[in-house]
């Protein structure tokens, strides 16, 4: 389940005034250098889990002939997506229970949504027992590169990804726990601030764009210490899943 979040911070639409529908750091770069890197080929059935309006789904299959479809929780913004969209097989659905069978999916992407949902090893058993062996797993998320930081985050008094900034060797331990092998991790924090400069253009200040956007009582002093002490940064993960004497191994 996606927690509140995704109801207030997504639904109230102003982070789409500055990146359009793919609601994330740097738009379609990563989904682009994932299709690459995973070496995904024609036809290759592709699950986005979070998908929101569906932009990664649509850039999929009309761009790389990929048979993609995605999951959110989030009734309006599948309505939205679906205008937008037109027979996009997007539908209502959890990362933590997925609707597809088991050994079904050459890749899943989770982009900007791992840290949105509530439990975090069920995502990821549910997408281990999703996708076929060799299949690829990408994340693109925001992290805590100082965890020593994360505390203050979630002290937070508001509603906002940061506040669930993943810790890097957490998730790496919950995937190889899994047998979800990671081929690679990248950072590309550069985008964050890319994005934070593009939304002060567009807001004036990020404290005037958090509280358009969340329902915040947090004093904005304490969110810029807050992120500067965790190092708040985005990044891109590529796992795949092993067959099972690997894992053994």
């Amino acid at each position: 389940m996606m927690r509140n979040v995704k109801g207030t911070f997504y639904e109230k639409n102003l982070l789409r005034e500055t990146t359009g529908n793919t609601l994330r750091p740097g738009g379609f770069e990563l989904t682009d250098l994932a299709v690459g890197n995973c070496r995904f080929q024609v036809g290759d059935r592709i699950l986005d889990v979070g998908c929101g309006w569906g932009a990664t789904v649509d850039r999929l299959r009309s761009l790389y002939q990929l048979e993609a479809y995605g999951i959110d929780p989030s009734q309006r913004l599948l309505v939205w997506g679906r205008e937008a969209y037109p027979g996009l097989p997007i539908s209502q659905g959890r990362g933590e229970d997925i609707p597809f069978e088991a050994n079904s999916l050459d890749g899943v992407f989770l982009e900007c949504s791992l840290s949105l949902m509530l439990d975090i090893n069920k995502v990821l058993s549910e997408i281990q027992r999703v996708l076929k062996v060799d299949g690829r797993l990408v994340i693109h998320d925001v992290y805590a590169r100082d965890p020593r930081g994360v505390p203050d985050l979630q002290a937070l008094r508001m509603d906002s990804c940061i506040r669930s900034a993943l810790i890097k060797e957490e998730l790496e331990n919950c995937l190889q726990s899994r047998g979800l092998r990671i081929s690679q991790w990248q950072d590309h924090s550069a985008l964050l601030i890319q994005l934070t400069m593009e939304l002060i253009m567009t807001h004036g200040s990020m404290s005037a764009f958090w509280l358009k956007s969340t329902d915040c009582s947090a004093d904005p002093a304490e969110v810029q210490a807050a992120l500067k002490k965790a190092k708040v940064g985005y990044f891109q993960l590529i796992a795949q899943k092993e067959g099972r004497e690997e894992a053994e191994h």
